[in-house]
């Protein structure tokens, strides 16, 4: 015979608590994000330098632009590339780096805090748990990328308007490389939760996000051999620099360059990787 209890209801008669919908893990991972004044400071100080990088590196151009060097005899003339200067690839280095760093926090915090442990005991579903943090994640950094990517592109050329030589997002590959310059830094969120989610350590987690995007491609450079050459072309970064790369520029590729195509897949294949794992391991590990 079950017991009444205080309220004057059986334990057998009382509605089961219904499941946490899956826009209230979204709420919840949200509130996370935002208490925590790191992902403040990691988004918004990466962006505004980012784009000031960019702006000053268009700004000092201006010099040599309204005076250039003389032309030497057998090279061709000197033309200045205002794609290559606006989206350089030092603040997409940087904005990368923030990037997989702040999704590296979304998951090894909760773990080094324990707090993993409260939220999987109020939502069992580790799946849609982890689903929800990537959901967040991948929006959160997506609007950081396309805010940095069209502020900057549209900045510096608004700049070299007045030298004639600015490019609208019409002309050809304009569009395509602020596409890819905002992709790029959902695409490291999602590489960075992915190293959080199998280290579970801040710093093991960064320093192999810094191994991945930075020194890793250092071994797949160079043109004596193809093979090497081919996989470094499918790396995170090689694919975003392909992808921005000005179709009228001077600009070499080497003997074997990435595709257009095979950029895309890159990025996309890195993403559902990253995705995949952040979610099997977390899924299937302890806490």
């Amino acid at each position: 015979m079950s017991t009444p209890t205080l309220s004057g209801a059986r334990p057998s008669e009382r509605a089961a608590e219904p499941a946490p919908r899956f826009v209230d893990l979204l709420t919840a991972e949200w509130i996370k994000m935002r208490s925590l004044r790191s992902t403040y400071w990691v988004l918004a100080l990466s962006s505004l330098v980012a784009i000031a990088v960019k702006v000053n590196a268009v700004h000092s151009d201006l010099t040599y632009i309204d005076h250039p060097h003389p032309a030497i005899p057998g090279l061709p003339t000197y033309k200045y590339d205002p794609l290559w200067h606006g989206l350089n690839a030092i603040a997409a280095d940087l904005t990368a780096l923030a990037a997989a760093s702040f999704g590296g926090i979304a998951v090894f915090g909760e773990y080094g805090t324990g707090m993993i442990r409260t939220t999987l005991a109020a939502v069992p579903d580790r799946r849609a748990v982890i689903t929800a943090k990537v959901t967040v994640v991948t929006a959160i950094t997506l609007v950081l990328g396309v805010i940095v990517s069209t502020t900057s592109f549209f900045t510096t050329n608004a700049m070299l308007a007045s030298r004639h030589i600015g490019l609208s997002i019409n002309d050809p590959g304009c569009l395509r490389a602020v596409a890819a310059y905002a992709l790029i830094v959902p695409v490291c969120a999602l590489i960075g939760m992915a190293f959080g989610a199998v280290l579970r350590h801040a710093t093991a987690s960064i320093v192999a996000v810094v191994g991945l995007l930075f020194i890793v491609p250092l071994l797949f450079g160079g043109d004596r051999y193809k093979l090497l050459k081919k996989i470094g072309n499918y790396l995170p970064l090689h694919a975003e620099s392909r992808l921005t790369l000005n179709p009228n520029s001077y600009t070499s590729l080497g003997k074997y360059p990435g595709t257009i195509t095979g950029s895309w897949i890159a990025l996309a294949a890195w993403t559902l990787v990253s995705m995949i794992v952040a979610v099997v391991v977390v899924r299937r590990r302890d806490v």
